[in-house]
């Protein structure tokens, strides 16, 4: 499977998205991209974002 490349707009959602304490998954779907995606990109970025997986709130 190919990946997409980000763009900055997507860059900055993810951002605000784990500004706001969005789990990867809440992530995942509002950027259309797979939870490793984001992972992926948060990491790069520095930013942490909780799985749901492990807790429920």
């Amino acid at each position: 499977m190919a990946r997409r490349p980000w763009s900055f707009k997507e860059d900055r959602r993810l951002m605000e998205l784990a500004k706001s304490s969005a789990s990867l998954e809440q992530a995942a779907k509002a950027l259309g991209r797979t939870p490793d995606a984001i992972k992926r990109m948060a990491l790069r970025l520095g930013l942490s974002l909780k799985s749901k997986s492990g807790k429920k709130n």
